[in-house]
Formats: C-alpha cells, sequence, structure tokens
C-alpha cells in the first residue's frame, strides 16, 4: 500500500456553482501556497475533458485529458491522481484545492484520492441556502441541463444534489440575500451533523451573519502542525476545514443503509422531519401501490425497509424530487450464519447490535422523512397501512415468502 502524500488534498464539490467557486476563491485568499485542480467536463461531448491548474494570481496550466471509456468522469479519475502526484513532488503547494465540475460527487473521488496514496485532509460541499428547497425538488435528468458526466448518466439533478449534500462533514454557506429561516432549517435538518461554514464576502474572518452557522469549533490546532509546514496560522472557519481531517472509510460507511447516521425527529420554522421506525413487514403489493404518495410526501426521504416477501434482503430507500430509487443492499445480518459475521465490518455490526430486536434481530423500518409543510400524521398513516395486518403478520415467514412479488422489476430480479 503507498504511503500516504504530505499534501494535503481538500475536496470542493456542489451543484450550486456560485456558492462552489466562491468557496474556492475564499480557501486560495486564506491559505497562502495553494493551488486549485479543475476538470471541465462540458467538453466532454466533443472527447476530451479540459484541466486547469491555478493558484491566487491566475492560471499555472492547463491541459486536456482524453475520455476513457466514453466516460468524463473516468477521464477525471485517470489524469487527478498524476496532476495531484505532480504538484506533491514538487514540494512548494501548502493546499491542493480540488473543486469538481457541477456534478461529480465527492464520494467517488475522495476514494480516488485516497487509493492513489494521497491525503485528502477535508470534502467540503458549497451550498446556497435559498437553492436548497429547488433543487431538491428538480426531478430532471442531468443530461437535460448538459451536466451529465457520461452518456449512460441517468441521475437526476434532485438525487446527486442530496447525495453532494450528506456526504460532506462540511457545508460552505454562500451569503445569500434570498435565504429565510425555513431555508436554513431545511439545511440544518437534511444534515445535522454538518458543520456550516460562512463564505463571507471580504471579511478574513469569514463572519457573514448567517444564523445557525457554525466555525468556531474549528480547533486552532488544525492550523499548525505538519500540515501547515510552518506558515501562518489560518485565518478563517473554512481554510481550517480544510485541513481538518477526512476518513474516507468512515465517511463511506456513514453513507450505506445499514448503518447510516440518519436525521432525528425535528419540527421548527415550518420544516419537519419524521422518523419512522417498526418492526413488522411491509405486504409487498400495499407499499408498492402507495410508493407515489409515500414518495411525493416529503422533499426528501431515505432510509432501510424490509419486505415480507424477501425477509432476508436489507432494502435502501432513496427519494428526491419525487422520483425513487430503491436497491438491495445486501442481507441483514439475523439472516446469516453466525461464522459469517467474522466477515462483516465492525461499524456494520455495531449499528445492527444498537437496533436489535430478540425475534428480528435487525430487521426493520427505519425511513426518514424531511420537508417543509410536512403532514406527519398523514404520512404515518399512509406507512401504517402498509405493514402486514396481524394476521398476515402471524402466518408466519413461510406464508410471507408467498405474497405476489411487487418490486422485482423495481429491484431488477
Amino acid at each position: 500500500m503507498a504511503v500516504p502524500s504530505a499534501l494535503p488534498v481538500v475536496i470542493v464539490g456542489g451543484l450550486h456553482a456560485d456558492a462552489r467557486k466562491a468557496a474556492v476563491e475564499r480557501l486560495l485568499a486564506d491559505v497562502p501556497g495553494s493551488v486549485v485542480l479543475h476538470h471541465d467536463l462540458a467538453t466532454a461531448a466533443a472527447g476530451t475533458v479540459v484541466r486547469t491548474v491555478r493558484d491566487a494570481t491566475g492560471i499555472l496550466s492547463a491541459g486536456e485529458a482524453p475520455l476513457v471509456n466514453d466516460c468524463a468522469c473516468c477521464a477525471l479519475r485517470e489524469d487527478l491522481v498524476p496532476e495531484l502526484r505532480r504538484l506533491a513532488d514538487a514540494g512548494d503547494t501548502r493546499l491542493a484545492v480540488v473543486e469538481l465540475w457541477d456534478s461529480v460527487e465527492p464520494k467517488a473521488m475522495a476514494e480516488v484520492v485516497m487509493s492513489g496514496g494521497l491525503t485528502v485532509t477535508g470534502v467540503i460541499t458549497a451550498v446556497d441556502p435559498a437553492l436548497v428547497l429547488p433543487y431538491l425538488g428538480n426531478g430532471d435528468d442531468l443530461a437535460e441541463g448538459g451536466l451529465a458526466a457520461a452518456a449512460t448518466d441517468q441521475r437526476t439533478v434532485a438525487d446527486t444534489f442530496a447525495r453532494q449534500l450528506e456526504y460532506a462533514p462540511v457545508l460552505a454557506l454562500a451569503d445569500s440575500p434570498e435565504a429565510d429561516d425555513e431555508d436554513r432549517e431545511l439545511l440544518a435538518q437534511l444534515h445535522p451533523t454538518a458543520r456550516r461554514v460562512p463564505i463571507g464576502h471580504g471579511d478574513p474572518a469569514g463572519a457573514s451573519g448567517v444564523p445557525g452557522a457554525s466555525g468556531g469549533d474549528f480547533l486552532a490546532s488544525s492550523s499548525s502542525g505538519p500540515a501547515s509546514g510552518g506558515h501562518p496560522p489560518l485565518s478563517s472557519p473554512l481554510a481550517r476545514a480544510a485541513f481538518a481531517g477526512f476518513d474516507v472509510e468512515a465517511a463511506a460507511a456513514a453513507q450505506h443503509p445499514a448503518c447510516a447516521l440518519l436525521p432525528a425527529e425535528a419540527d421548527a420554522h415550518g420544516v419537519s422531519t419524521l422518523v419512522w421506525h417498526r418492526r413488522r413487514p411491509f405486504h409487498p403489493g400495499r407499499l408498492y401501490e402507495a410508493l407515489e404518495d409515500i414518495t411525493c410526501a416529503a422533499a426528501r426521504s431515505r432510509g432501510r425497509f424490509w419486505l415480507a416477501d424477501k425477509p432476508d434482503s436489507l432494502l435502501h430507500w432513496d427519494a428526491a424530487g419525487g422520483a425513487l430509487c430503491v436497491e438491495s443492499a445486501g442481507p441483514w445480518l439475523a439472516s446469516l450464519p453466525d461464522a459469517a459475521w467474522e466477515m462483516v465490518p465492525p461499524v456494520r455490526r455495531a449499528a445492527a447490535a444498537l437496533d436489535w430486536h430478540p425475534e428480528h434481530g435487525d430487521c426493520c423500518q427505519h425511513l426518514v422523512f424531511t420537508s417543509p409543510g410536512l403532514d406527519r400524521d398523514g404520512l404515518a398513516s399512509l406507512l401504517e397501512s402498509c405493514l402486514l395486518t396481524d394476521a398476515e403478520y402471524a402466518a408466519g415467514r413461510d406464508t410471507w415468502k408467498r405474497l405476489p412479488p411487487a418490486f422485482d422489476t423495481l429491484l431488477e430480479v
């Protein structure tokens, strides 16, 4: 395994391009010796990806990378690590800022950088709070807006934005006069554990007066030590966030439906989060009939669920923009023989243990819905109506498995 490079790498992404660019400019201004790498995928249709490397004074170099397998993101992966290694070998870059193109997701790039033997010290998603709800409600395909990263890219604006938002431990908030308390509350409930750092305009401390923004919790020690290379202390919370440290493997585990750290119950400023947790499986037919109403009930919903006709399968629920993605995430741990548990990551075993039921083990419904104007009672009642009735439940697993399958098409079984 390669020894991690001493070059700190921070990944800055997000579909809110103006906010992303403002965050990058703030890092360039606040971290002397920083360099920004950016791959523009807008030219992918012509067969190339344009790479630029620049610092606070302007462009240092530019070049083109050919498409790999007709995939712009693949070309980015092939070109990014060599460029970062070149900067690391030169030894005169204090911080490498990887500015992702609009629809590129930070999870994939953080894993690429780490696998290349480099050190990811931060992942930041830049956000305009006033645009959170419009983007979460946008079910258009990325391709319709010229944002697809490959000819086969079937992602939507909403689901891409949701993953960009929820993966990053730090959200850089643009100073948005149009944003109100509801916008900021929606952001806080969607990703309650994120550090929200104002980008600011013209203030070296990065203060923009965004209510609820945090940043003072960054330790001053993050601006000293090996990563800083003896440079002066970092002046802004955003700059300190870039050096704060990032665990790629832990971040991936936090996105896995079996052990994801989902939002908690909340209700403020017209925005609600409903956490719906039950031990009884869904009736496949009744749930399928209710999918549209459930999916459209909230701006964002996610979690894991349990179908009676597939009692051993942990199913992932992921919805945004009125579109639902359902996929199998492997078996529930309760369905595995004891000997197989040693092959399961410790974080997965710990999550199951916290939620273990004497009869069903980790099998459960754990769905979270977040939205302005959420009809909590109506949604809860609809979900309850999709569970097995007392008589159906009492019939037992062998009978459950004979229920007519309704999700095979969605699950591509």
